[in-house]
């Protein structure tokens, strides 16, 4: 679409010759605005798409975070519930426990000062 006008002189002192200035002006400038915007459109559907994937592949690892912190937070249960029960044997049996204790320091400290 090309904008045209004819210059007519509607009053002496020139203003229709402005007006019809500024009319065909204002037309030129909204055809270059359309013509951005076609020319504008594929590199906004291009970036669109990116977009696109980029959020596919955050979905799919944190989709793919989520079933292993899921396995994580199982086994920290199975840990857990371990730590829960030997708080219990020690309440239970103190004596066996610091006993227990005592042989496993004594192991220790001569398996580390025999290096």
């Amino acid at each position: 679409m090309q904008a045209t006008a004819t210059v007519t002189q509607d009053s002496p002192d020139g203003s229709g010759i402005l007006k019809q200035a500024v009319d065909l002006a204002g037309a030129r400038a909204h055809e270059a605005g359309d013509e951005a915007a076609d020319a504008a459109r594929p590199a906004v559907e291009q970036i669109a798409a990116g977009a696109h994937q980029a959020i596919d592949r955050i979905a799919g690892a944190a989709t793919q975070a989520a079933e292993t912190l899921g396995l994580s937070g199982e086994q920290m249960k199975n840990v857990q519930a371990q730590v829960e029960q030997c708080r219990e044997y020690v309440r239970d049996h103190p004596l066996a426990s610091l006993g227990m204790a005592v042989a496993a320091g004594y192991v220790l400290s001569r398996l580390l000062s025999s290096r």
